[in-house]
């Protein structure tokens, strides 16, 4: 593994991997498919990282093992300096790649309901919720439907679902996918000042390497399956981030080196795919 630039003294680390390996059933039940192999990494509190790489090279594994919705098959993650055996709600939220609001529910109940699942007191559920949707500009659609909001809106209702939790940690699992590139890159924009603002510990899966390159702190270049840690860029760029950064020199060589990077990796992906498929 490499560290392409010269980071400084991190943070306080809030998450540390140890040597995390994971195995799952052939699809075919006909063996085993190493997902990840030998991850260590350490992750500082406040900081924004992207983890990158082909697909199926176990980036969403990784990113559940970190919230305890999988156990490794070796080694271990911690959250604080205590092992994670188990989904910790309190500590960690997640954004998926839909938004999985209820639909018969309004964007401010959709909130209520996850900070009641939280055992939020009672009492200050509404507050915490409008003061939610309020960071992510939705609070004058309080009282809207899922299916009234774009897929952008929608999207800002799971994050501000997630940022009603007051977790630490925030697992972000490609919640952009879904939304048109112009869409993904205002919600990067506003992702960038909510983590100014918040400074949460944020940990995001992402095949876009704009996206990477434009909002983290550090990105981790993962290799074809099975995934080990390939490379570290470092992005120093004080948050919040402008529109001006995206067309700055620095963010081109940064993403000219990440597609570098990444692009030996696709194609060693690409080849096994198609080995299976034979």
């Amino acid at each position: 593994m490499t560290n392409e630039t010269g980071r400084g003294a991190m943070a306080e680390t809030l998450i540390k991997v140890e040597d995390v390996s994971h195995v799952f059933p052939a699809p075919d039940g006909g063996g085993e498919v190493i997902a990840l192999e030998g991850i260590d990494i350490e992750i500082g509190r406040g900081e924004m990282v992207s983890l990158i790489g082909p697909s199926g090279c176990g980036k969403s594994t990784l990113l559940n093992v970190i919230g305890g919705m999988i156990a490794p098959s070796q080694g271990a993650a911690l959250i604080g300096g205590a092992r994670v055996r188990g989904p910790r709600p309190k500590e960690v939220a997640y954004i998926f790649q839909e938004s999985a609001l209820l639909p018969w529910a309004t964007i401010l109940d959709n909130i209520k309901v996850s900070l009641e699942f939280q055992k939020a007191p009672r009492a200050t559920r509404d507050q915490v919720a409008r003061e939610a949707l309020k960071a992510v500009g939705l609070d004058a659609f309080a009282t809207s439907y899922p299916h009234q909001l774009s897929g952008g809106m929608k999207q800002r209702a799971a994050l501000a679902r997630a940022l009603s939790l007051r977790t630490d940690v925030l697992l972000m699992d490609e919640p952009f996918a879904a939304l048109d590139e112009q869409t993904r890159m205002i919600f990067s924009e506003d992702l960038s000042r909510l983590l100014a603002n918040e400074r949460k510990t944020i940990l995001l899966v992402t095949h876009s390497l704009a996206e990477a390159v434009f909002l983290s702190d550090r990105i981790f270049v993962f290799t074809s399956r099975p995934g080990r840690i390939k490379a570290v860029l470092e992005v120093d760029e004080p948050h919040p981030r402008s529109p001006a950064f995206m067309t700055s020199p620095k963010f081109n060589d940064l993403r000219n080196r990440l597609y570098e990077l990444l692009r030996d990796e696709v194609l060693a992906a690409i080849g096994k795919d198609r080995q299976g498929l034979a």
